[in-house]
């Protein structure tokens, strides 16, 4: 066998390895759907902010207990039980989805210059940052709830920290209305978030 033929075959196995960690040829059955978090208040189409990258703001990804370190929906089952809902899949990390949702809120609402900490490269005013505790629902009840427990840090002024929550009832212990439930949750928390960063 040619070189040329050899590194062809090396890199058709390659592709197929990497496809099958994407694709599922058998096993479990997809989520008919995937959830995801939509701003209830985000920028227009073609909408323009500029300033000086040392008067922005970073929101950071905030940290998350390791119930939350999936793409699943965690249900808080009795005291100290936990299980996950049945076919509730996230698109991303509910910490991540998150913080793209406090992100476009505050650049929306308070009409701020919202940067990554790669684009700020260190030189932003502000940084919001924190842990997202709370991001499910509790079973017995049929609540959701976002608690996020912010920290500001800016310029020359002291470090602040400040739990944010909300909770919403839901129907039902099913990915639609809980998926729902979450969504207003966490947009409510992201507007008093934005509120309290100015």
């Amino acid at each position: 066998m040619s070189k040329l033929r050899f590194l062809k075959a090396v890199g058709l196995l390659a592709a197929t390895a990497v496809l099958g960690g994407c694709v599922s040829f058998g096993g479990a059955e997809p989520p008919p759907s995937l959830l995801s978090l939509s701003p209830d208040q985000k920028l227009s189409a073609g909408a323009t902010q500029s300033g000086p990258q040392a008067g922005s703001l970073v929101v950071a990804l905030p940290a998350a207990p390791q119930k939350l370190n999936t793409i699943r929906v965690p249900v808080q089952t009795s005291g100290t039980g936990i299980a996950y809902l049945k076919d509730a899949v996230w698109v991303d990390k509910p910490a991540r989805l998150f913080q793209d949702l406090l992100s476009e809120t505050i650049a929306a609402r308070n009409n701020r210059l919202v940067l990554t900490a790669a684009e700020a490269g260190g030189l932003a005013q502000t940084y919001i940052t924190g842990e997202l505790v709370n991001f499910g629902l509790d079973g017995p009840s049929l609540k959701v709830t976002v608690t996020y427990d912010a920290v500001k840090m800016t310029d020359d002024k002291p470090v602040e920290k400040k739990r944010f929550e909300a909770s919403e009832s839901v129907y039902a212990a099913e990915p639609g209305p809980v998926g729902e439930g979450l969504n207003k949750a966490a947009n409510k928390v992201a507007a008093d978030v934005a509120e309290w960063v100015g």
